[in-house]
């Protein structure tokens, strides 16, 4: 069996201790299996499109990257499996606490914080939703963004927290998070208990996804979403991998929950530039 070869992108330092037990995990198991980190997501899909690694675990923007620019050379993308906890996240756009708005509609005129340029979740899809609702970023009201660490697709959460601080600090009329973020906040300090409220809630998306092209592999890539599919969070020996990526058990791919983001993609030209690469 040819050996699999995963690109990842190492947004934090455990990203290294995730894929070596990975790695560990398959071989034992009769998969060969290998894995490149990568430095951002851009690089990463290159990486892919070349044939340097089957296999891309994307965040969402290099889905919707990888997915374009495969069908612009005849190629085809899929997303095999995601975490179960990938699946019907919100973002929240945050006010402070007596803050007088009460739509989105309030918010022209003001400053709303975001991460970093390239976040679907702290900055890419909310303001798509506050686009969609009348209001022209940029002009219909002010952008302060967070870009800590592009390339990286906010994974690593600091634009995020940094919008929240510019909120609690009055740089900002509002902040936008993924939600889970604006309760991790609230326990951390970073957002006060009871400094804050939520203004509006995204519909539901997706996030992070195994992708594949058309051609990969079908042997490993087989036999390594068999092995995924198969691990048990009641399991010790893997309970500490799956703790450290964030999941309870893995899950088939869908693409379904990139809407909104495919939406903010093509309103705000955020890949126009990159894919004509």
């Amino acid at each position: 069996m040819d050996t699999l070869i995963l690109g990842a992108v190492a947004y934090d330092p455990k990203v290294v201790t995730i894929w070596e037990g990975f790695k560990e995990h398959f071989l034992a198991r009769g998969l060969p299996f290998d894995f490149v980190l990568y430095s951002n997501y851009e690089r990463q899909v290159e990486g892919h499109l070349a044939g340097d690694i089957h296999v891309a675990w994307n965040s969402p923007l290099a889905w919707i990257e990888a997915e374009r620019a495969a069908g612009a050379r005849g190629r085809k993308a899929h997303a095999i499996a995601m975490r179960d906890t990938d699946r019907d996240l919100t973002s929240v756009i945050v006010v402070r606490a007596d803050a007088p708005a009460r739509t989105l509609q309030d918010l022209r005129g003001k400053i709303v914080a975001v991460g970093a340029s390239d976040s679907p979740q702290a900055t890419l899809i909310p303001l798509g939703l506050i686009a969609e609702a009348g209001l022209t970023p940029g002009t219909d009201f002010e952008v302060l963004r967070h870009d800590l660490l592009v390339g990286k697709h906010g994974d690593h959460i600091g634009g995020e927290r940094e919008a929240a601080r510019a909120l609690v600090a009055g740089r900002a009329d509002a902040a936008c998070m993924i939600d889970g973020n604006h309760l991790a906040f609230s326990r951390e300090g970073t957002l006060p208990s009871g400094s804050t409220r939520i203004l509006v809630q995204t519909a539901p998306y997706d996030h992070c996804n195994f992708t594949v092209f058309e051609g990969a592999p079908r042997e490993p890539v087989r036999r390594f979403t068999e092995l995924l599919f198969a691990m048990s969070y009641d399991d010790p020996t893997v309970r500490g991998l799956l703790d450290l990526e964030g999941l309870k058990r893995w899950m088939p791919g869908r693409v379904e929950g990139y809407a909104q983001l495919n939406r903010a993609v093509d309103a705000f030209g955020s890949l126009d530039g990159w894919l004509r690469r």
